[in-house]
């Protein structure tokens, strides 16, 4: 039996903004996010992640990395989603600059701001964006990074989305990435991997929840571990991953 569409749904501008934010969020968009680790190959190769560390590890991860993502996305997207100020070019090339300085580890910092420039410019294809072009244009003039997180906050105030759901989306899709890259590094199936995303959730959720009461300026992160695998990645003999 055939229906028509409630004309009403069909044209809701809050349900277009959600389908646009779960294609944007998807880990599988192709901006090159499958070929990143973020040091995790090392701490593998090195016997100093396995898979009954992974839930822990990952739920610190986000305490801190996390925070420091969730919190540039946020002020990324406060650029031009607070008070309809204009979009400034000075402030977008000062945010993208404090985030490479908080990240010390170069492969890490490469990789986040070559997904950031891919997913730029992916969004700036699906339409007329000035704010993204003169986001892209500052940056490639100025030399510097797009980080993935803060051109995901760009795009979701751009884009007219939610702030909390768009830090929401991009934690989900940064961790989703991360058990990904362990799929393939240690021995977990699609089950337990699905297992430990589902139970990293609420830690998402936390995460995101405390990134509303930082700053670039007042927010830390220490994350060791990752970042000493990030360094010493290019001295693995063998390779799956970019960093």
């Amino acid at each position: 039996m055939n229906r028509e569409p409630k004309s009403d749904f069909a044209a809701s501008a809050q349900h277009l903004a959600e389908l646009r934010l779960l294609h944007l969020a998807d880990s599988a968009l192709p901006i090159g996010s499958f070929a990143h680790s973020f040091g995790l190959e090392s701490l593998v190769a090195a016997g100093m992640l396995t898979v009954s560390d992974l839930l822990n590890f990952m739920a610190g991860h986000l305490q801190e990395a996390g925070v420091l993502e969730a919190v540039g996305c946020r002020e990324a997207f406060w650029l031009v989603g607070r008070d309809d100020q204009k979009f400034s070019a000075v402030g977008w090339i000062e945010l993208n600059d404090r985030l490479s300085a908080l990240k010390p580890a170069r492969e890490s910092r490469a990789a986040s701001g070559a997904l950031g420039r891919n997913f730029l410019q992916a969004a700036i294809a699906l339409g007329d964006f000035p704010a993204l072009c003169e986001a892209g244009d500052a940056s490639l003039k100025s030399h510097s990074l797009i980080h993935h997180a803060a051109a995901f906050g760009l795009v979701s105030a751009v884009l007219g989305f939610d702030e909390n759901r768009a830090t929401l989306a991009y934690l989900h899709q940064m961790t989703a990435g991360l058990v990904s890259a362990c799929q393939r590094l240690l021995p977990i199936g699609q089950n337990e991997a699905t297992r430990i995303l589902w139970n990293l959730k609420p830690v998402i959720a936390e995460t995101s929840a405390f990134s509303a009461t930082c700053t670039l300026q007042s927010v830390t992160s220490f994350t060791p571990l990752p970042d000493w695998g990030a360094m010493e990645h290019p001295a693995l003999r063998t390779r799956l991953f970019i960093s």
